[in-house]
């Protein structure tokens, strides 16, 4: 009977002398067998026993109820003078809390939940579950041929913004760094061998093509296409809400409704929606002009081959500049000083998706968990997430 009672617990080969229940609480009674342990100062074997400890130790809830092992501790005294604890294959030294609590604990920390719930389901402190992860060592040791760089709005460490360093081509979350200014980067890509890198994913911000072009000159510098294809979509939106501003109230309104007309596709629209759009575009000539210059920037994302694209994305600037649209301006200053980098897209079938995903997930740990002024504890708990 001891023999299922022990399996049931799954601690190994303990002793189980005594069971007590109350209305929260379990109380399990447990020792070990003698044994014959190696003395860790001169390495000599010793059945010596020296005296008994009694020490109280956290283990996993079993029906609601809080469990407390009531461990007998044996400890041995060696001819040499040493004397030492018998060392558990289910407690870590100098801890109080069984080793399946913390891998537990550790396995809760891979979802998106607080240190609060993970605590609450375990019976300890918000404290005892902020030190476990605390613990997590994420070491990136080698740089891959792929790397994406973006940054998010962490309010961690002092800084506010954090960067994100990840592998698209296997979906990996490799890093995350404390700030994104530029000589912090430059400081911390130094420490790797990075000739094996052969692309560099980013958006377009000039520390980080700066950082590119100094550390990473082998390596192809690509633009995520989601941040050059906003640009477009930007600004044609600003057109909309400039020209809102001079109609109706009627208009207005409608015009407002409506305008997801004029961010979709033209040829995914159904009959009655290229006559709203229609109307539309009708309502002003610089609105009309924007929508037409959004649907030519799109032939330039349809197209793969990157030679072909160059010369649409080209045609793009030029007419663009033709028509002189100043919502257009930043658009144009912006695809003719990031031209061979957004080209590199059509080259290399690259993007940050998976990093813009992993984002998104912090952003929801970073709500939920109320910010984290640690960084360090931030860190390891995004990367414990992956």
């Amino acid at each position: 009977m001891n023999n299922c009672i022990t399996d049931f617990l799954g601690l190994g080969n303990v002793l189980i002398k005594n069971v007590v229940e109350t209305s929260s609480k379990l109380s399990v009674f447990v020792e070990t067998k003698p044994s014959y342990p190696n003395c860790p100062s001169c390495g000599n074997r010793t059945s010596r026993i020296h005296d008994y400890r009694n020490q109280i130790i956290k283990d996993l809830p079993y029906r609601n109820l809080t469990v407390n092992l009531f461990l007998r501790k044996r400890r041995y005294r060696c001819s040499c003078g040493k004397r030492f604890f018998e060392k558990y294959s289910f407690l870590p030294r100098y801890h109080h809390m069984s080793q399946r609590v913390y891998l537990n604990i550790l396995k809760e920390l891979t979802e998106s939940v607080t240190f609060k719930c993970v605590a609450k389901r375990f019976g300890v402190s918000t404290n005892t579950v902020a030190r476990v992860c605390d613990m997590l060592n994420h070491t990136l040791y080698k740089l891959p041929e792929t790397i994406s760089i973006d940054e998010f709005k962490g309010n961690s460490g002092g800084n506010k913004y954090q960067c994100i360093l990840t592998n698209p081509t296997n979906h990996k979350l490799l890093d995350i760094l404390a700030t994104r200014e530029k000589d912090y980067l430059h400081n911390y890509f130094s420490n790797y061998e990075r000739g094996n890198v052969k692309y560099f994913i980013m958006d377009m911000w000039e520390p980080y093509k700066d950082i590119a072009l100094t550390l990473f000159p082998k390596a192809m510098i690509i633009i995520d296409k989601y941040h050059y294809i906003r640009q477009v979509y930007w600004a044609l939106d600003k057109v909309r809400k400039r020209v809102e501003k001079t109609l109706s109230e009627q208009e207005r309104v409608y015009l407002k409704k409506q305008r997801y007309l004029l961010r979709k596709k033209y040829y995914k629209l159904k009959p009655y929606e290229k006559n709203n759009l229609k109307k539309l575009l009708s309502i002003d000539n610089d609105l009309k002009t924007a929508w037409e210059l959004k649907e030519l920037f799109l032939d330039f994302t349809r197209e793969n081959n990157p030679d072909k694209a160059a010369k649409l994305l080209k045609g793009f600037i030029e007419i663009s500049k033709e028509v002189n649209i100043e919502e257009f301006r930043p658009v144009i200053t912006a695809y003719t000083n990031w031209f061979e980098y957004i080209i590199n897209s059509k080259r290399v079938a690259l993007t940050n998706a998976y990093t813009e995903g992993t984002n998104n997930k912090i952003k929801v740990l970073k709500r939920i968990g109320y910010l984290y002024t640690n960084f360090e504890r931030f860190r390891n708990r995004i990367l414990h997430l992956n």
